[in-house]
């Protein structure tokens, strides 16, 4: 089975510019790519659970986007999810932004907060998203990694119930340019920030040992 993304995802990917991602920056991410590594060299579940304040933008971002790289890469069985410290709804910027980059997203439920499958390949399950608390049942109880994607979820939650590990990856919320003329610019640049971090992730990481 070739790991095909959708060609206008793949055409998004070739554009990223992995340069970008300063020593610094490598330096935050690598938590992240130890606590995969070492799932993957023990046969384990790889358990992501990225978490913001509204669950509403860059949770969801990381969500989708990790999912993607880990398909990309051929890493096995990671399971991507996402949370806030409260539910709102995601934000229709994001599914335009996602959608604009190639990936598949239909609404399967309306209301104030919208569920959505979001397919980035052919013949794999898509990711369910809608804005939910981090403990909601959908998401992982144990054993997971809590990414922080945000510095007030970050500093607001000291503690994540059943996180095996902790990692703060923040980054620039694109709601302050809501209703503005750069705002579908803005959403696209951070989507592609980080898809580009996630990609890196993913990239390191050794699936031999799989």
């Amino acid at each position: 089975m070739t790991n095909s993304l959708f060609p206008k995802i793949e055409e998004s990917i070739e554009q990223l510019d992995l340069a970008s991602i300063t020593a610094p920056r490598k330096a935050i991410l690598q938590p992240l790519i130890d606590f995969i590594q070492a799932k993957v060299s023990n046969h384990q579940e790889v358990r992501l659970h990225f978490i913001c304040t509204h669950n509403s933008r860059r949770s969801h971002l990381s969500q989708v986007w990790a999912q993607a790289m880990a398909y990309k890469f051929k890493i096995k069985n990671v399971f991507c999810y996402s949370g806030g410290t409260e539910a709102t709804a995601l934000f229709p910027m994001v599914a335009n932004t996602l959608q604009n980059t190639g990936f598949k997203i239909t609404t399967i439920a309306a209301g104030d907060n919208p569920i959505y499958t979001i397919k980035y390949a052919d013949s794999v399950h898509p990711v369910i998203a809608f804005s939910k608390k981090l403990d909601h049942e959908f998401n992982p109880a144990t054993g997971f990694a809590a990414i922080m994607t945000c510095s007030q979820a970050d500093g607001g939650c000291p503690f994540i119930a059943g996180a095996e590990k902790r990692i703060p990856i923040t980054f620039e919320d694109p709601k302050a340019f809501d209703d503005s003329p750069q705002q579908a610019e803005k959403y696209e640049e951070r989507s592609l920030q980080i898809a580009t971090e996630l990609y890196y992730i993913f990239s390191q990481i050794n699936p031999k040992k799989q």
